[in-house]
This record gives structure tokens, C-alpha cells and sequence, in this order.
């Protein structure tokens, strides 16, 4: 048992002096070893290495791509017109060395630091631009120019890379977003007015247009009917002369007979006609001739 308590005993210091001397720094880390507070190593890479217990002290920082997001600003572009710019910048550190005498190794100083001259840079961009400018027209060249500048700056001084540059959202000041809202929706007013107009006059140029060809049509329907008509007309009139010329006693006959039926159709009727005349001239023939 005394044994087993030595062996667990020993196996602890060990463990406790390993933890002590051996330390770790992951392939998306650095680190800089002190002694004493004095910087001795710097930009420590990735894998296993040793430091001495109770002497050395390792700090460790995130090499990754970082993001830092600066607090919305208010800049005048060249045209003077104040504008509410929320930007954010993409960073890493480039030089450890640097970036620990810079900012002690903590991470919102550097933060707060690379927002303040993001700030800066975006300032001094809008105030060389218009409105138009920093809203479409060269966002793309003013980003990079902002990169530019603050690489130039702040990887000497704080020993870090900015790697990207972007504004999130341009606004106006809401003093003005107000009127800029009125101005906007009376435009579109406008604009649907001048739309409105314009249909209403293309609908009465189309709707003039069918019914012009529509009475043309009417027209022309009504044209070949009569044509159709009066040549039925001419056909049935042909046919009653060659039948009236085949046989014109029968012809007269049957004429006859029709008046008869329309005279004689309703017997509440009085009709005077002499007893000679030629409406009765085929009922006075008793014989049928």
C-alpha cells in the first residue's frame, strides 16, 4: 500500500511538472514567452514546446481571421451631406512581436484601436466622394483604398493585417430621412400618375382601334349578307318565273288560295267586296276552271 501511495504520489509530481514545463500551441495560435515580464521568444509556432516552471510564462493568441465591428459614425461626404455609415473590418495579427508591445496581447484593445482608424479611414474617404459615389458608384474602390491605408499604418503599429473592409449600412440622419421619404414618395406618386395617364391613353387608342375594326366588320358582314340575299333573292325570283311560265293558271290559282287563307284566317273579320270582283274569281267558277 506504501508503495502504491509513493507510486501515485510521484506519477502526480510528474504530471504536475509536465503541466508545468510542457505547453501546446495549436496550428491557428501564437505565442511569446516572457521571463519575468521580459519578452525572450517571440511569435512562438505551432507544436510542443518547454519553458521553465515558475520563470517562463507563455501568452497564446488567436491567429485566425478575426472581425471586428466599429460603432456606427456619422461622416460628411464632399458634398457635405452627413451620412450614418456601420461598418466592420476583417483583421489578424501579422506580427506577434508587434502586436504584444502594441496592446499588452489583449484582444479589445486591438479592437478598439482598429475600429477608431477604421472610423478614420472611412471619414477621410466619404469626405473626398459624393453621395452617389459612396453609395454605388465606387464602394468597391473605396473599400479597397481604406484596406490599403490601414495596412499601411497599423501593420507597423500594432503588428497586424487588415484584410477586409465593409460597410453594412449607409443611412441618412433622421432629420432628413423624413423629407428624403416625402421627396421619394412624391416622385413615385408622380411617376404612377404619369403610368396611369399613359395607360388610359393607350387603352383609348386600342379600344378606338376595335371598335373601328369592328364596324368594319359589322360592315362588311352586312354587305355580303345583302349580297347573299339579293342573290337569293334573284334565284327564288328566277325560279317562281319558270315555274309562273310553266303553268300561270296554276301559278294564279295558288296565289289565290294563299289570299284566301290570310283573308279567312280570323273569322271575327269582316271584309266587303263586290260579289264580281276578282278576288272571288276562282270560287264563282263552281266547275273549277
Amino acid at each position: 500500500m506504501n508503495n502504491l501511495m509513493k507510486t501515485v504520489i510521484a506519477l502526480l509530481i510528474l504530471l504536475i511538472g509536465a503541466n508545468s514545463t510542457l505547453y501546446v500551441v495549436s496550428e491557428f495560435e501564437r505565442g511569446v514567452k516572457l521571463q519575468f515580464g521580459k519578452l525572450v521568444e517571440a511569435d512562438i509556432q505551432p507544436g510542443l514546446h518547454v519553458k521553465i516552471p515558475f520563470v517562463d510564462n507563455v501568452r497564446i493568441f488567436d491567429a485566425r481571421i478575426l472581425t471586428v465591428d466599429a460603432q456606427p459614425a456619422s461622416f460628411f461626404t464632399v458634398e457635405k451631406k452627413r451620412l450614418i455609415v456601420d461598418s466592420y473590418a476583417k483583421w489578424r495579427i501579422a506580427n506577434v512581436e508587434t502586436y504584444y508591445k502594441a496592446t499588452g496581447g489583449v484582444e479589445s484593445v486591438a479592437q478598439n484601436r482598429l475600429a477608431n482608424r477604421v472610423n478614420n479611414g472611412l471619414r477621410n474617404q466619404f469626405g473626398t466622394r459624393t453621395l452617389n459615389e459612396v453609395v454605388s458608384g465606387e464602394r468597391d474602390l473605396l473599400m479597397k483604398n481604406i484596406t490599403d491605408e490601414l495596412n499601411a499604418s497599423v501593420l507597423n503599429s500594432l503588428g497586424i493585417e487588415v484584410v477586409d473592409v465593409r460597410v453594412k449600412r449607409i443611412d441618412l440622419p433622421q432629420e432628413v430621412s423624413s423629407q428624403v421619404f416625402r421627396r421619394m414618395t412624391a416622385e413615385r406618386d408622380k411617376e404612377a400618375r404619369e403610368l396611369r395617364s399613359t395607360g388610359k391613353e393607350r387603352a383609348e387608342k386600342i379600344r378606338a382601334s376595335a371598335d373601328r375594326e369592328r364596324t368594319i366588320e359589322v360592315a362588311n358582314a352586312y354587305r355580303d349578307a345583302e349580297e347573299l340575299r339579293g342573290e337569293g333573292d334573284a334565284k327564288a325570283a328566277a325560279v317562281y318565273a319558270a315555274a309562273y311560265q310553266q303553268d300561270p293558271e296554276f301559278y294564279a290559282f295558288m296565289r289565290s288560295l294563299n289570299a284566301y287563307k290570310a283573308a279567312f284566317a280570323n273569322k271575327g273579320d269582316i271584309m266587303l267586296v263586290e260579289p264580281d270582283s276578282d278576288f272571288f274569281k276562282y270560287l264563282n267558277q263552281q266547275r273549277g276552271q
